[in-house]
């Protein structure tokens, strides 16, 4: 097998990423730091390549055949330990954490288990930044700040742990075979780590019916004069809808409210 007759599986939701001039930014990105990389999902090896030239790499492939391709690739940098390469499924290989030292996830993630992979990323200890590649709408999610229309339960857990922006938005022409959306790359620069379940279990209690006003939302599970106190103190109107609360306040709901 060749890199040329190689043809994307629907399966894993394979596009890969073409432009050299993305690949480069994505790169530049890159925190500067001693961390090991992890690459989940490498491909053909178009941003491997790069990465090889800055870092080690651990990388994790689900698709055996280009598992192959790239042993045979990286032959040299896999020889002299620049590169590994994990044949399998990441999410069955992750436990509590993914390797055993601090590391960057940085990677063209597959679009169906993008969202999955970053809030694992983000629970793991050992990861410390994520620089990745995603579907645009997703990445708005994780990087929106409240009063935006997609501000939600993804935006308050990055917010609570980390700091988060877009890098460069990606066109489909980017890709071979183009997928139908816009994609982006962002990175989040982790300062703690995402652990409190029980705040996660309000976030979406808060955000199952966005439409709705928070306190309505919110009533189904908690007690209606508690939040009542609660928004009082906050400042928060009882006609104020989720996206519009910022994350500090989300916080200090939960301590009033459990």
């Amino acid at each position: 097998m060749n890199k040329n007759s190689v043809v994307a599986k629907k399966k894993f939701g394979q596009n890969f990423l073409k432009d050299e001039a993305v690949l480069r930014k994505i790169i530049e990105a890159m925190p500067k730091n001693d961390n090991k990389i992890v690459e989940i999902g490498p491909g053909l090896g178009d941003l491997t390549r790069f990465l090889v030239d800055v870092k080690s790499v651990e990388a994790f492939e689900v698709d055996t055949d280009l598992c192959k391709l790239l042993q045979s690739t990286f032959k040299k940098e896999i020889d002299t330990k620049r590169l590994h390469i994990n044949c399998g499924d990441v999410l069955q290989a992750w436990q509590s954490s993914l390797i055993d030292e601090p590391y960057d996830l940085v990677a063209n993630l597959p679009y169906y288990i993008a969202t999955n992979i970053i809030l694992k990323a983000l629970a793991d200890p050992m990861c410390k930044n994520i620089l990745v590649m995603v579907q645009l709408e997703v990445a708005e999610k994780f990087c929106a700040t409240a009063g935006e229309k997609v501000f939600g339960s993804l935006s308050v857990i990055t917010q609570s742990i980390a700091d988060a922006h877009i890098v460069v938005q990606v066109p489909p022409t980017a890709f071979e075979p183009p997928p139908k959306i816009d994609s982006a790359v962002f990175l989040i620069r982790k300062n703690a780590d995402r652990n409190n379940e029980n705040f996660e279990g309000l976030l979406r209690v808060a955000f199952k019916q966005p439409r709705k006003t928070l306190m309505k939302n919110l009533s189904v599970m908690y007690k209606k004069d508690l939040l009542q106190v609660a928004f009082l103190e906050l400042n928060l109107t009882p006609t104020i809808r989720p996206h519009q609360v910022s994350t500090q306040d989300y916080h200090q709901l939960y301590k009033k409210i459990i």
